[in-house]
């Protein structure tokens, strides 16, 4: 009888206040609990759409809607991953039909190039080089554990004069950069054909491993190395046409960038 009668006043008090408070003086809603709850049956919720009430379904949990909306049942879907194995966790495509031009009086001052180009090579100690603009983009890690690929295609052109004797050509060079930093690099030779303004497909493929967790800027850079009797209006042209035999669009360029990481971090998903 005592128990009946305290859980009638208990009832009486919820019907008659505004907050209630289980072990605090000071609510601060309806109903403040400080302390564990134990549910023995099961929640409802309401849905404002029809005005029924939801328990939602196995595996479901509940989100906040904000302020003055009630919670609403949400699925929880957590990516399974095996422990020590790669999966490719960020990947990404950009294309740029500016691309970067070269005069003869814009050839680089890099005489020893064994020591300058390096991997880690900072971008300010390589001088000539120019960024393609629309190649520079950021990407992200999540992992330390991490191998990061990129493949980079462009097409290279001069306003060369048909070939005599001797050979007429050029030296160039791409390379891609992660913060600036030199990871990739290859060295060609562009010469002059049977027809004027000839071109070249160039392709890159690079690696690095283990880049530091968070946002890196990729970039990929060019430089006119070298001049072998080109006259003096010659322009090396590459992700951009250097004469109308062809336009932008056959010599734009494309980074493609993959990561693959041994997952540390579990973004769960939800619906």
């Amino acid at each position: 009888m005592k128990n009946i009668i305290s859980i009638l006043f208990f009832m009486t008090g919820l019907s008659l206040s505004a907050q209630v408070g289980i072990k605090t003086d000071s609510p601060k809603s309806q109903l403040d609990v400080n302390g564990d709850i134990n549910l023995r049956s099961k929640i409802v919720v309401l849905n404002v759409t029809d005005n029924t009430l939801s328990q939602g379904n196995n595996d479901q949990i509940l989100v906040s809607q904000g302020e003055g909306y009630p919670p609403i049942w949400k699925s929880l879907r957590i990516p399974e991953y095996e422990p020590n194995k790669f999966y490719l966790i960020f990947n990404n495509s950009f294309s740029d039909k500016t691309g970067v031009k070269f005069t003869n009086s814009e050839q680089s001052s890099i005489t020893a190039k064994n020591t300058a180009f390096t991997k880690g090579a900072d971008i300010s100690s390589l001088p000539g080089f120019k960024k393609i603009a629309g190649l520079s983009q950021p990407i992200s890690v999540f992992s330390t554990e991490s191998k990061t690929y990129f493949q980079f295609e462009t097409v290279v052109q001069a306003n060369l004069p048909v070939n005599g004797t001797p050979d007429i050509s050029i030296d160039y060079a791409c390379g891609i950069f992660v913060d600036n930093k030199l990871v990739n690099l290859r060295q060609r030779n562009l010469k002059a054909s049977s027809a004027a303004s000839t071109f070249i497909t160039h392709n890159q493929i690079g690696i690095v491993t283990n880049l530091s967790k968070g946002q890196h800027d990729v970039s990929v850079a060019c430089s006119r190395l070298g001049s072998y009797r080109t006259a003096s209006d010659v322009v090396l042209a590459i992700g951009i046409n250097a004469d109308t035999n062809i336009n932008s669009f056959i010599t734009q360029s494309s980074l493609k960038v993959d990561v693959y990481e041994i997952p540390q971090v579990f973004n769960p998903i939800i619906n």
